[in-house]
């Protein structure tokens, strides 16, 4: 296992309640680039595919969009694999694609074909796919961090279908065992009993009224989730990985507009409370983080 002495002890040291950052996530990922391992690099790809995600969902419904300059892969290299599928021909093969990709696009031209509507929105659908992709790697400090994100989400998804009386096995993505039990138990802790500490905390950040604070508890439990697991992994990936996480919070704190924020977050709750997916779908694309 390859260690990072000289780049963990040069980092700055950083808080959550930072009020600027030392260089952006695009910045530092530049930085390890001539420092990382191949394996180590593909670790944190997986991280920066949360823009490629951003841009494949612009790319299907609105193609003439400005993509995020913080994913790697194209336009040409989405409309090839999109077109491809849409006419039904084998897609080009290339490895810069991960294969969740293909598998989202086909359920896209599927529902499209059928005039369907899913009541999750695409967007969860395709973070649904992306953390089972990301899930899967064999580093379990990385796989942990993804399976946490979901079924973070997840709960609070239910939640929110609990309070608004919204059938929560239509909004729920994913299938692994928190998913599982979301999706289909009545009790008031959904029978996750004691699956993970930080479910029940979640419950807790749940019941705070004002969303922005809500939004910042919670990030609270991910960077006190990332402290505990990396503390003793130092100098291994594992610490740049916390770091770069922790330093995409602060990044996103920083620009993101108190007065604005609560607006965002007040418009997310109307949206889930009519139960439109629509309207959902319509939020998210103007809202992303």
């Amino acid at each position: 296992m390859s260690k990072y002495y000289c780049l963990i002890a040069g980092l700055p040291n950083n808080s959550l309640d930072d009020a600027k950052i030392p260089f952006t996530v695009s910045e530092f990922r530049e930085e390890l680039n001539g420092i990382l391992t191949d394996a180590d690099k593909k670790l944190v790809d997986l991280f920066f595919l949360k823009f490629d995600n951003k841009n494949l969902i612009m790319q299907v419904k609105h193609p003439d969009f400005d993509p995020d300059e913080r994913g790697r892969i194209t336009f040409h290299e989405f409309n090839a694999l999109f077109q491809a599928l849409k006419e039904e021909e084998k897609p080009p093969v290339n490895k810069r694609i991960p294969s969740y990709f293909e598998a989202f696009c086909k359920l896209y031209l599927e529902a499209e074909a059928k005039n369907e509507q899913h009541s999750a929105s695409w967007e969860d659908i395709l973070a649904a796919h992306y953390y089972r992709y990301a899930a899967a790697c064999k580093n379990t400090f990385v796989s942990g961090w993804f399976e946490m994100n979901l079924n973070i989400s997840n709960l609070f998804t239910a939640l929110t279908c609990r309070k608004y009386q919204l059938d929560k096995a239509n909004y729920i993505v994913g299938n692994n065992p928190v998913a599982n039990s979301l999706r289909t138990s009545n009790a008031r802790d959904f029978g996750l009993g004691d699956t993970e500490d930080y479910l029940m905390e979640v419950q807790r950040i749940a019941e705070e009224s004002d969303l922005l604070l809500r939004e910042k508890k919670t990030d609270q439990l991910k960077w006190r989730w990332l402290e505990d697991n990396a503390f003793f992994k130092t100098f291994d990936i594992e610490s740049v990985y916390a770091y770069l996480l922790k330093l995409e919070m602060i990044e996103r704190w920083v620009t993101l507009d108190k007065a604005a924020g609560e607006k965002t977050f007040r418009q997310l709750a109307d949206a889930m409370k009519k139960g439109s997916n629509n309207t959902l779908e319509e939020f998210k694309r103007n809202n992303k983080k």
